[in-house]
């Protein structure tokens, strides 16, 4: 008689669910540049009427990296997948993906739009010299949700010098952090 090992029941949902999100995280990267500034443009609109405040904040970055319509979804093992634009002076600079991988307790589907301030001349030169952003490792990101009350960019600039914005939110899931988050710049 054969006998077999118990195979436990979290890692056979991660062998069941993670080929799932990997073909999906890769199926992310059949954008070009003009559909990115089209998505990046509606998201910028979304942002300045859903943050209060937006146009000042928008004024005070030395950057902004817009990533609209970021997927994420998980059972148990997530990822969370996008694409964007860098913006200098108002111009798209580079394009960016931006992915993450996680587990543990979590379920649900969200898409929500990000828009990254870099407030110092120094955040933007680090993001922009770097081959694989991560952030929470390469830099402190402070994370606002779009329904909290309304800060002045002096404020934002003194607690850090990139702050991320979370709005537009479809669907159910939990928070985001941005540790474990990694951006690296498209070949387009």
């Amino acid at each position: 008689m054969i006998e077999h090992t118990p195979i436990p029941f979290r890692a056979f949902l991660t062998a069941l669910v993670l080929p799932f999100f990997l073909s999906h995280a890769g199926a992310a990267h059949a954008k070009d540049t003009r559909d990115i500034d089209a998505s990046v443009d509606v998201a910028l609109q979304s942002f300045k009427k859903e943050v209060k405040g937006a146009e000042e904040y928008l004024k005070a970055a030395t950057g902004v990296l817009v990533m609209p319509d970021v997927k994420k979804v998980g059972f148990v093992v997530g990822a969370q997948w996008g694409e964007g634009a860098l913006r200098v002076g108002g111009k798209s600079v580079d394009y960016y993906k931006m992915e993450a991988g996680s587990a543990g307790f979590q379920a649900g589907y969200q898409k929500a739009n990000f828009v990254f301030l870099f407030l110092t001349q120094e955040a933007l030169d680090s993001f922009r010299a770097s081959s694989g952003w991560g952030a929470g490792v390469d830099a402190g990101v402070t994370v606002v949700d779009a329904s909290t009350p309304t800060m002045s960019a002096d404020t934002l600039k003194a607690k850090s010098s990139v702050v991320a914005f979370a709005f537009g939110k479809e669907g159910l899931m939990g928070g985001w952090s941005g540790k474990g988050t990694k951006f690296t710049k498209l070949k387009k």
